[in-house]
């Protein structure tokens, strides 16, 4: 009885002991968004939008054969997807973020209780990559780029670096036990149309200043329209100078009266909204807020121009 008992308790160590160790498995650094993945009804004419408006470079997509990226700098692109049967125009297929080490951060996010897949994928141009999902069902991929990266694009965009990204969230605190408790990401804002209304919820990558902005929804229900989902699931740009920004899209003849002029948003930065043929929202936004935010104050450092 003795000889099973002790058995038994080496068993048990033993398992702590593994457990112990992986839980305290470091998290190797995130460092930015890497891509945006949306859907088009009509992948040629979305793309169209984002070379001839935006600015960027098209190129073909190692990740995907059915798709196209359109580049915002060397390490940063729009993936444009077809539209899959029974989604949403407005849908994103994926938030990309930039990682260190893929292979650490896979072991890292298993040992953490996310399902993780059992191998990485390897692109044709070298990238590794792995996708999960956050606790809402958003696929969340995280991509290691090679020491050297390949010959991309040189794009020309209305802004050369992409801020940030966000998506329609039901619960701020179930995704903040993944975005927060998990990987870390850091309080930067929060806000919404009125002092007394969280709306929109920003968290700075851990180990730069990229960030993700879940936009909540206030009265509970999700948007029942594809116009509506496209102003929540979006992605940002960021500029130097908004008045010089939108002076060069008037004339070149891409804003009318539809767009509106640009506005100081409820961060005390100014913005202004496009969107793509699907209704997908790209937002131009200044890196720094010229008067004070309303709701709550910046919790961390601005982006800065690359």
């Amino acid at each position: 009885m003795r000889t099973r008992s002790t058995a038994l308790f080496l068993s048990l160590a033993v398992w702590a002991f593994s457990a112990n160790a992986q839980t305290s498995l470091q998290r190797p650094p995130i460092t930015g968004i890497s891509h945006v993945s949306v859907y088009a009804t009509d992948p040629a004419k979305t793309g169209e939008f984002f070379v001839t408006i935006i600015g960027l470079s098209k190129a073909a997509d190692p990740e995907n054969p059915a798709g196209q990226r359109y580049y915002v700098n060397p390490t940063q692109f729009v993936e444009v997807l077809p539209l899959p049967s029974g989604k949403s125009p407005a849908s994103l297929d994926h938030i990309a973020y930039i990682t260190g080490n893929a292979r650490r951060m896979r072991a890292y996010l298993a040992a953490h209780g996310v399902a993780a897949p059992a191998k990485l994928q390897r692109d044709r141009d070298g990238v590794l990559r792995f996708r999960v999902d956050d606790p809402e069902g958003n696929v969340v991929e995280f991509v290691q780029n090679p020491a050297r990266l390949p010959a991309r694009p040189v794009a020309h965009p209305i802004g050369d670096h992409m801020i940030h990204a966000g998506f329609l969230v039901q619960s701020r605190a179930n995704e903040d036990s993944f975005y927060r408790d998990v990987l870390g990401f850091r309080p930067y804002w929060y806000g919404g149309p009125r002092e007394d209304v969280v709306a929109w919820v920003s968290q700075q990558v851990p180990n730069g200043r990229d960030w993700l902005e879940y936009m909540l929804t206030t009265n509970g229900h999700p948007p029942t329209t594809a116009s509506a989902l496209g102003v929540l699931n979006h992605f940002s740009l960021g500029v130097k100078d908004m008045a010089a920004t939108t002076a060069a899209l008037r004339s070149a003849g891409h804003l009318d009266a539809s767009h509106g002029g640009p506005k100081i948003g409820a961060d005390g930065k100014w913005q202004l909204n496009l969107y793509d043929p699907d209704g997908t929202r790209v937002e131009l936004m200044e890196f720094n807020n010229v008067k004070p935010p309303c709701c709550s104050p910046f919790t961390a450092p601005n982006p800065t121009p690359q």
